[in-house]
């Protein structure tokens, strides 16, 4: 369950707004119905804002958008196309929380065979 818990993490309660963690039952739940891979496609996208809040001298950000063959900023476009996101500028976009987090919610929603 401490897996679990760390791979989904907390919930905000939609009545008080509070954050708690989720019941063992809820953690089940999450478990055998979603994806792993949406799960870590979330994941990756979160971070990526995350990062993109940090500034361009910081050495994660630099590591973000590299210039490596493959880089992590090819698989987050990747993720934002497969939500119709992947024209947009996606650092600019990281700046407005509200809609970037719309957006990591699109991205956990989203249906993978």
């Amino acid at each position: 369950m401490r897996v679990l818990r760390r791979i989904f993490g907390s919930r905000r309660d939609e009545v008080t707004r509070e954050w708690r963690t989720l019941h063992n039952k809820e953690l089940n739940d999450l478990y055998f119905t979603s994806s792993m891979v949406r799960v870590m496609k979330s994941r990756r996208v979160k971070w990526a804002g995350h990062v993109a809040h940090m500034g361009e001298r910081r050495g994660v950000y630099r590591v973000l958008v590299g210039k490596r063959p493959l880089r992590w900023e090819d698989n987050i476009k990747m993720d934002l196309q497969e939500v119709e996101c992947g024209d947009i500028y996606w650092i600019q976009l990281a700046q407005d929380r509200d809609r970037w987090q719309a957006l990591v919610n699109a991205v956990m929603n989203l249906q993978v065979p």
